[in-house]
C-alpha cells in the first residue's frame, strides 16, 4: 500500500511539474507575442518603416532562433536548471527595454533579449516536459505547447486592454508575468535538478542511444518537417506582424478590432495544440502533420476576401487546424533521434523562430514595395506547401524501421 502511494505522489508531483512548465510556458509567450501585437503602435510613435518593424521581428526572432539549438545540443549533455529562471530574467529586461525605448535601436536590443529568455526556456522547459511525462509523450508535450498557445492568444487581447489605452508604457505591467515567471521556474529548477541526479546513469545510457535511421533517410524525413515548418511560421509571421494593418486599411477600424482577429486565430490554436496529440495517437502522425499545413489553405486563400465577420471566423478556423501539428513534428522528430530531447526542441523551436524573423523582414521590405493588401494575399498560398507532408514515411514505415 505504501508503494502505491508513493507512485501516485510521485505522479502527481510530476503532473504538477507538467502543468509548471507549461505555464511558464505561457508567460513566456504572452510576453513575446505583444511584440509584433503592437508593432502599429511603434511604427506611429517612431516614424517607422515597415522595413524597420520587419528588422525588430527579425532580432526577437533570430536570437532565439541561433541559440535554442545550442542550448539545447549543450544542456542534452550537460543539464543546466538553473537557466530556467535566467531565461525570464533576460524576458524582463526585454519588458523594461520595451517600455522605455525612444529609439529603433533600443527596441533591437530589447529584442535580442526577449529572444535570448525564449532560447532558454523552450528546450529547457521541453526535457522537463519529457521527464515528467513518463509514457505519454505525445500529451506531455500538446501540454507544454498549449501554455505557450494560451500565451499567444491571450497577448492581443493584453495590446487591446493594457497597451493601446497607456501607449509603450504598458509594457510595464508585464514585468509582473516576468517576476512571477522566475519564482515559477526557479520551483521548478529544484524538482529538475532532483531527476537529474537521481536519474543519472538512465540519462547517460539515453544520450549514448542512437537511431537505427540511416542519415540520408534522417536527413530526407527532417527536410521536409523543415518545410513544414516553413508554411506554418513564414504565414503565422505574416499574420501576427502584418495582418493588423491590412485589416485596420481595409475596413477602417482601429487597432483594438484588428486584435480581436489575431486573438481567434490564437485562442482556436491553443485548441488545436492540445487537440494534435491525441488525433495524432488515433490517426497517425503523418496524417496529422499534412493536415495541419494542407488543410489551413482553403481558409486562408478566402481571409483577405473576407469581411470582418467573416475574418474573425476564418482565423478561429486557421487557428484550430494550423496549430495542430507543431508538437507532433516535434515528437515525431525526438523519437527519430532518441537521447537528444533538447537537441531537437532547440533545432526545431530555432527554426521556427528563425523562419518567422527572415519572414518578417522580407515581408516587410515587400510591403513597403507593394503594400501591405498584395502581401497578404501571397501569404494565403503558403499552406499549400502542405502537400509536400505526403511524402513523410507513414507510422507503419517508421514502426518498421525502429524495430
Amino acid at each position: 500500500m505504501s508503494q502505491r502511494v508513493a507512485v501516485a505522489a510521485s505522479t502527481n508531483t510530476a503532473f504538477t511539474i507538467l502543468l509548471g512548465v507549461s505555464a511558464a510556458h505561457l508567460l513566456n509567450d504572452v510576453m513575446q507575442s505583444v511584440v509584433p501585437a503592437v508593432f502599429p503602435l511603434f511604427q506611429q510613435k517612431l516614424h517607422l518603416s515597415f522595413a524597420e518593424i520587419g528588422w525588430v521581428a527579425f532580432a526577437l526572432n533570430i536570437s532565439a532562433s541561433v541559440l535554442q539549438p545550442l542550448i539545447g545540443y549543450y544542456t542534452d549533455r550537460r543539464p543546466m536548471p538553473s537557466l530556467l529562471p535566467l531565461g525570464m530574467v533576460f524576458t524582463l529586461l526585454g519588458m523594461i527595454g520595451f517600455a522605455l525605448a525612444p529609439s529603433l535601436a533600443y527596441l533591437l536590443l530589447a529584442s535580442v533579449f526577449i529572444g535570448i529568455g525564449s532560447s532558454v526556456l523552450h528546450p529547457e522547459s521541453s526535457r522537463v516536459a519529457h521527464l515528467a511525462a513518463g509514457k505519454g509523450k505525445g500529451i506531455a508535450q500538446s501540454i507544454f505547447q498549449v501554455g505557450g498557445n494560451t500565451g499567444q492568444a491571450l497577448a492581443p487581447l493584453m495590446v487591446a486592454y493594457i497597451i493601446s489605452p497607456q501607449g509603450q508604457y504598458g509594457f510595464l505591467w508585464f514585468t509582473l508575468l516576468a517576476v512571477i515567471g522566475i519564482v515559477l521556474q526557479a520551483r521548478i529548477s529544484k524538482w529538475y535538478r532532483l531527476q537529474i541526479r537521481s536519474s543519472a546513469p538512465k540519462a547517460k545510457a539515453k544520450a549514448a542511444a542512437k537511431s537505427t535511421f540511416s542519415k540520408p533517410f534522417i536527413l530526407y524525413v527532417m527536410s521536409i518537417l523543415v518545410l513544414m515548418l516553413f508554411s506554418k511560421f513564414v504565414y503565422l509571421a505574416s499574420m501576427s506582424g502584418y495582418y493588423s494593418f491590412y485589416y485596420m486599411e481595409k475596413y477602417d477600424l482601429s487597432l483594438k478590432s484588428a486584435q480581436m482577429c489575431l486573438f481567434a486565430l490564437q485562442f482556436a490554436g491553443m485548441a488545436g495544440t492540445f487537440l494534435g496529440g491525441p488525433l495524432a495517437d488515433r490517426f497517425g502522425r503523418q496524417k496529422v502533420i499534412w493536415f495541419s499545413i494542407l488543410g489551413t489553405a482553403p481558409f486562408s486563400l478566402l481571409l483577405p476576401y473576407a469581411s470582418p465577420t467573416g475574418a474573425v471566423l476564418l482565423c478561429l478556423a486557421i487557428g484550430l487546424i494550423l496549430m495542430s501539428g507543431f508538437s507532433v513534428i516535434i515528437v515525431y522528430a525526438q523519437e527519430m533521434l532518441p537521447g537528444h530531447v533538447g537537441t531537437i526542441a532547440g533545432l526545431f523551436f530555432g527554426v521556427s523562430f528563425g523562419l518567422g524573423g527572415l519572414g518578417s523582414v522580407v515581408m516587410g521590405s515587400m510591403i513597403d514595395a507593394y503594400g501591405v493588401e498584395q502581401i497578404i494575399k501571397v501569404c494565403a498560398f503558403l499552406p499549400l506547401l502542405g502537400l509536400l507532408a505526403l511524402l513523410l514515411p507513414k507510422d507503419s514505415v517508421l514502426m518498421q524501421r525502429s524495430s
